[in-house]
Formats: C-alpha cells, structure tokens, sequence
C-alpha cells in the first residue's frame, strides 16, 4: 500500500489496533496513520473483499496489488463515502438474522470528527461498549446520520460504520443504536 503513503506493516497494523480500540468503545476518537480512510481500507480490504470507492487513488492501489473487486454500494462488503459522494447506506448490505455479519463496513471520509458536541452534527450512541451513551460530532450532513440510523434500526443486521479524518477514527458498529441530535 505504498502507493498510498501506507506502511503494510506497520501502519496496518497501528490501523488494525486503532479499528479495533474504536469498534469495542463506539463513540471514541482514536489516531491511525494518515490519511485514516485509506489507511482503513488498507487494512480491511484482501483478495476476498468487494469493494466500492469513487475514490481514484485507492483504485489503483488497490488494483496494483490485485486486491480490487469492484462492487456497486448495494452489494459491496467495504463501502469507502467521501462527503461529495452520494451513497445511501440504507440501499448497502445489511446481513441477516442468520448473517448479520455479512452487513457491509461504511467508511466515511470526513472533515472533522470529535467525542462530543461541537458546531459539527451530533449523533449519541447507546448499546454494546458504550459507558451510558457517548456523544460523538462528525461532519456529515444530518441526512446522512438519519439514513445510517435508519440502516442500524434491525439489529442484529446492519452496517459497521467509520468515520475517518485525516489521522483520526471512531466506529459506530451495527450493534449500537445512534439518535441524530
């Protein structure tokens, strides 16, 4: 992945344990390489793993080391959304009762995220992992949030959700409900 200014060692694997500090404590911010969605992609994607991405760069990453299978939104296992891309969450996989972890993982390049309110739209997290509930504040249209609220609603089917920006991520997996404030 040097191609994408991505260490497959090492960043990788600071990527791999910074996803996982953030899918078990959903709502905390934590630091990956930069830039954090290509360094999640990176990470997650192998030779089995569909993928859909507007995103040129990772492309031809991907596709240099073979690990590029091409997939529309709704049928893709990693779904990678910049904030100019249109992509409703609710149309992508969400598994089954049988297989709730064929749900697609949503990666979402953002601008900003942050554990707490801020001027940025807010969404509080409640269920597996969560102290209470968590606030968490990420540049994403309240739209967007709704939809992946909506896309979370038939638990244990749904999507894994990441936000990712610039060297940060936080993770609102399927097995935790979100309230768009």
């Amino acid at each position: 992945m040097r191609a994408l200014g991505i260490d497959p060692v090492d960043d990788t694997r600071q990527t791999f344990d910074g996803l996982l500090d953030a899918m078990s404590r959903p709502g905390t911010v934590q630091t990956v390489p930069s830039p954090a969605d290509h360094a999640v992609v990176a990470t997650l994607v192998d030779h089995e793993v569909t993928v859909a991405t507007e995103d040129e760069t990772l492309r031809s990453a991907l596709s240099g080391q073979g690990r590029f299978e091409p997939a529309d939104p709704a049928s893709a296992d990693i779904v990678h959304v910049r904030e100019q891309d249109a992509v409703d969450v609710r149309e992508c996989k969400r598994g089954s009762l049988v297989e709730p972890s064929d749900g697609a993982t949503i990666i979402y390049r953002v601008e900003t995220i942050a554990g707490g309110e801020t001027d940025e739209s807010t969404v509080t997290l409640q269920g597996p992992g969560v102290d209470g509930e968590a606030v968490l504040s990420v540049s994403l249209p309240d739209v967007a949030l709704s939809e992946l609220a909506e896309a979370q609603q038939d638990y244990p089917r749904g999507v894994d959700a990441i936000f990712a920006a610039a060297d940060r991520v936080a993770a609102v997996p399927r097995s935790v409900s979100l309230e768009v404030a």
